[in-house]
C-alpha cells in the first residue's frame, strides 16, 4: 500500500474540528450576515514518492488522526476524505471550494532540500476535501462545511452574529432561519426574506426565512 506522509515536518490536523463546526459570521445593517469564514488549516508535509505530481491533487485521499493527516490510497482502509477541488495561493485570493465541500485543508509551502522523486516543492495552497462516508456537514442544512449554501439553517449566537446548525434540529442549537435563495442582489429576494446572507461568488446574497 502506497502512503505519504510528513518526514521532519509536525503536522497540525485543526482542519477536521474546523470543518464541523460552524464559523461565526458578523451582520452588517442588522440583518446581513458574511457567511463564508469556516476553514481548516494544516501544514502540508514533504511530498514523498507514491502518488501523483501533485500533493493531495484532485481525487486523491486523507486519512484522519489526532495530531496528522497522511495522503493514502483512497481505496485504503484509512481513507477518509477526498480531494474534489485544488487550488494554489490562499483562500482567500483563489477560487471558492465547490458549495458541499465538508472542510477545507491549507498548505503551507514546503521547498525540500532534497526530493526522492524530483518533484520539487510543495506550493502553498489549498484543497476542499469532501468526506467519503457520512455525516457531511457541507450538505445543504447539515450544518457545517466551508460555505454557506441554499438550504443550510443559522441561528443568532448575539452580538449580531449568527452560527450555520443542522436544519434538522440535531445540532446544538436550533435554527432560526433558512437560506432558500441565491440571487445577485436584495432585489431578487421575496418579500417573506427576514435576513440577507452573504454568500460571495456569482450570486451573493442569500435570503432567508424564518424556520
Amino acid at each position: 500500500m502506497r502512503e505519504r506522509c510528513s518526514v521532519g515536518v509536525v503536522c497540525a490536523l485543526l482542519a477536521l474540528l474546523a470543518g464541523l463546526l460552524a464559523g461565526c459570521r458578523t451582520a452588517a445593517d442588522g440583518n446581513a450576515t458574511d457567511a463564508d469564514s469556516r476553514l481548516g488549516e494544516v501544514v502540508a508535509p514533504t511530498r514523498t514518492p507514491g502518488h501523483g505530481s501533485e500533493f493531495l491533487g484532485v481525487d486523491e485521499c486523507s486519512s484522519f488522526g489526532t495530531t496528522s493527516f497522511t495522503e493514502v490510497a483512497c481505496t485504503s482502509e484509512r481513507a477518509a476524505a477526498r480531494v474534489v477541488a485544488r487550488f494554489d495561493g490562499t483562500v482567500g485570493d483563489g477560487p471558492l471550494c465547490p458549495g458541499t465541500t465538508d472542510f477545507v485543508l491549507h498548505i503551507s509551502a514546503q521547498s525540500p532540500a532534497g526530493d526522492e522523486d524530483g518533484d520539487g516543492a510543495v506550493p502553498r495552497g489549498y484543497a476542499c476535501m469532501r468526506n467519503l462516508a457520512p455525516p457531511h456537514p457541507g450538505d445543504p442544512g447539515g450544518g457545517g462545511g466551508p460555505r454557506t449554501i441554499v438550504g443550510d439553517c443559522v441561528y443568532g449566537s448575539g452580538d449580531g452574529q449568527v452560527r450555520e446548525t443542522s436544519c434538522d434540529g440535531t445540532g446544538e442549537r436550533k435554527p432560526q432561519y433558512e437560506v432558500t435563495k441565491a440571487v445577485a442582489s436584495r432585489a431578487g429576494c421575496p418579500v417573506s426574506t427576514a435576513l440577507y446572507v452573504q454568500l460571495r461568488g456569482e450570486r451573493p446574497v442569500g435570503c432567508a426565512r424564518p424556520v
